[in-house]
């Protein structure tokens, strides 16, 4: 079988066979309950495996290992980020969040504020996330298709949203968990088999991965730019470019040494035996690459992984397609449960493009010259192995890309369809289906025209997003009873206006990233160390002088919360 026919056959199986097992899982669907939280009837470990299986995005699969092989170190906080924000989860917001009986974040802060506006802001603030957290999914899946089947973006960008949007409105929650817990497995299968077999390889065969930058291509590779960089070329033996290079067009021409800027479209085609030239803020020798403390490209290091820290951390706690999850589990006491497997899920699964990541540095090293790296997992199959073992590795990293990309799309667009339907529309089937339509063509527009960026860092400002605006609401609205409407409306306006800016100038390129070190550029990649304290105190500081409108019985809903669910307080709320 060829390489084209294997991995196309891999993909349709994956694609269509999610959609069969959503179809499965879905069956007998019909009550609004049933489309938001599957009716909370899901036990813990299906549960655990349906969140790993939609969180582990296209970020986790391709974009991880992508920024391990370009940033060494210091990347390594991404998925440490991303597994410890279920810790976060677990200790403060799982339970109390699922006895409240909400089905929705939106109808939590109704519950919790007595406020029809509060219930309108966080609305506002999910569909935004949902939205921005879409767009780099379907991306991915386009970015995937054209580098194994040559296939034109915008046809995987369409294809993937129409398959996301048809399970969705199939059968809602109850389909998607069915067809997410297998996801899981499956992408665990996809990268773990690889990262295995390659690793085998690579210590019959050792290479020093600290040895001085540039690596050196084995075979003609071209290298196509898909987001503008600054690329450093130390060796301009059999290195030319095509495209817009340092703001003229050019056809062909070799590289000369120096920093080089080029434009999206450009590329860059390396003889056999070429050393590769590296983007500018990347780190330029291999100690520099295995130490940390290098920060992910331009300057303020600190400041970077600091405030990656805060964002991956606190901003699992208010990813809307993540707390749907608890509201479809039956009582509390599963809701922890449920986290404290998903934290161990996570864990296996990192190790492996970890792996990916330090081996593309080795066998793919044509990824470090683009602004995008996240096509390394994609390239070491063909580029570690040879003959029939290249193909079915190929094939299976293939099914498990597509994989992430349905399972967390379309854990999304529940959310998104979730909090339409109940807010803007009279609730129901009808509506839900309806808004899952909406909901999800609007993300494929924006990922058509938008910009890309790496998976990784497109995700990382989702978190941000996520941590500067939600995540104060849940901890403030479980733990503090001095939170009022009017300050969670405040600091929900900050939060989003000062992370809305910063994701703005970055995926716009208005404020590119800087490899001076510029603190414009920095602040807006890296906004969490900002944001997130602003929003605290906004929702403190207003809440404090709006103490008068705290909402009645605010005693009896904190019962509700923390109470044990063998004392009958709880109350099951209905959308």
């Amino acid at each position: 079988m060829s390489p084209f026919t294997a991995t196309l056959t891999a993909v349709l199986l994956a694609a269509f066979g999610t959609v069969a097992v959503g179809a499965y899982g879905g069956r007998g669907s019909r009550s609004t309950s049933d489309f938001l939280v599957a009716s909370r009837s899901i036990g813990a470990g299906w549960n655990a495996a349906a969140i790993a299986g939609e969180y582990l995005s296209a970020a986790s699969f391709l974009g991880v290992a992508g920024l391990v092989a370009k940033y060494g170190a210091d990347a390594l906080w991404y998925p440490i980020g991303f597994t410890a924000g279920y810790l976060s989860l677990l200790l403060f917001v799982a339970a109390p969040l699922r006895r409240s009986g909400a089905y929705t974040v939106p109808d939590f802060a109704e519950f919790r504020l007595s406020s029809r506006r509060a219930r309108q802001a966080a609305m506002l603030v999910v569909i935004v996330i949902c939205v921005l957290y879409l767009v780099p999914q379907l991306q991915g899946a386009g970015l995937t298709l054209r580098i194994l089947l040559h296939i034109p973006p915008w046809v995987g960008v369409t294809a993937t949203g129409l398959l996301v949007i048809g399970s969705v409105v199939g059968a809602g929650m109850r389909s998607v968990t069915f067809a997410q817990a297998v996801q899981y497995w499956l992408k665990l299968t996809a990268v773990a088999i690889p990262a295995l077999v390659l690793t085998a390889v690579f210590i019959n065969n050792p290479q020093n991965l600290g040895d001085p930058l540039p690596p050196r291509v084995t075979t003609e590779t071209t290298v196509r730019i898909d987001t503008p960089v600054d690329v450093v070329v130390t060796d301009p033996a059999g290195v030319r470019a095509t495209g817009t290079l340092d703001g003229t067009d050019v056809d062909d021409v070799p590289l000369a040494v120096g920093t080089h800027r080029l434009d999206r479209g450009a590329q860059i085609d390396l003889a056999a035996g070429a050393a590769t030239p590296v983007v500018a803020n990347a780190p330029q020798t291999g100690e520099a690459w295995m130490a940390s403390g290098g920060g992910l490209g331009g300057g303020h290091p600190l400041f970077q992984v600091l405030s990656l820290i805060i964002a991956t951390f606190l901003g699992a706690m208010g990813l809307p397609h993540v707390l749907v999850r608890f509201y479809t589990n039956p009582d509390g006491r599963a809701a922890r449960r449920t986290a404290l497997n998903v934290i161990a899920a996570l864990a296996v699964f990192y190790l492996f493009p970890t792996i990916l990541g330090a081996l593309a540095r080795a066998w793919a090293p044509q990824v470090l010259a683009t602004g995008t790296a996240d096509a390394a997992v994609l390239l070491l199959p063909a580029a570690g192995t040879s003959g029939a073992l290249a193909v079915a590795l190929s094939a299976l990293v293939a099914a498990g890309a597509m994989a992430a990309f349905l399972a967390t799309s379309s854990g999304l667009l529940v959310s998104i369809a979730g909090v339409m339907s109940t807010d803007l529309m009279p609730a129901g089937v009808r509506s839900f289906r309806i808004c899952a339509v909406i909901g999800g063509l609007i993300p494929v527009g924006i990922a058509l025209g938008a910009g890309s960026l790496e998976l990784s860092k497109s995700v990382g400002l989702v978190f941000a997003v996520s941590a500067s605006t939600l995540c104060p609401l849940l901890v403030l609205g479980i733990w503090w009873r001095g939170l009022t409407a009017a300050g969670a409306v405040a600091g929900l306006a900050v939060g989003a206006a000062g992370s809305a800016v910063a994701v703005g100038c970055s995926v716009s390129g208005l404020i590119p990233e800087d490899a001076a070190g510029g603190w414009p550029s920095v602040l807006t990649g890296y906004p969490a160390a900002v944001t997130v304290p602003l929003t605290f105190a906004t929702m403190i500081l207003v809440s404090l002088a709006t103490r008068s409108q705290t909402p009645p019985g605010i005693a009896a809903i904190f019962a509700r919360m923390h109470v044990p669910e063998r004392l009958g307080l709880g109350v099951e709320r209905t959308p």
